[in-house]
């Protein structure tokens, strides 16, 4: 976990920035949510890994959409990124898509 959390959060907040500039969407804000929401879901991910360790697949299978869920209400819930619920689970989408395949390839 020490060595994906900063992997997760550099390269997510590069997805949100190239989002945002694209959509014209807040930078800062949106970034922040993102950093913020990383450390609660990857904090989650890694306990769940750890628990279910016998099922890491399914685990991390389950775990990554519901990871999905929860980074795009929270992109939605704060007013301050301007995000309707489509685009927010859009971007939250694209972060996770990016950050799970570098991972699942890297094997971080």
């Amino acid at each position: 976990m020490i060595l994906s959390l900063p992997i997760t959060v550099i390269l997510e907040a590069a997805i949100c920035l190239g989002y945002s500039i694209w959509q014209s969407k807040p930078i800062g804000p949106i970034i922040f949510t993102s950093i913020f929401a990383n450390l609660i879901t990857q904090s989650m991910l890694w306990i769940a890994l750890n628990i279910f360790f016998q099922h890491y697949l399914v685990t991390l299978f389950v775990a990554e959409i519901l990871i999905w869920m929860i980074e795009g209400v929270g992109l939605n819930s704060f007013r301050a990124n301007r995000l309707d619920i489509r685009q927010a689970l859009t971007l939250s989408l694209l972060m996770n898509l990016s950050s799970f395949g570098l991972g699942w390839f890297l094997r971080i």
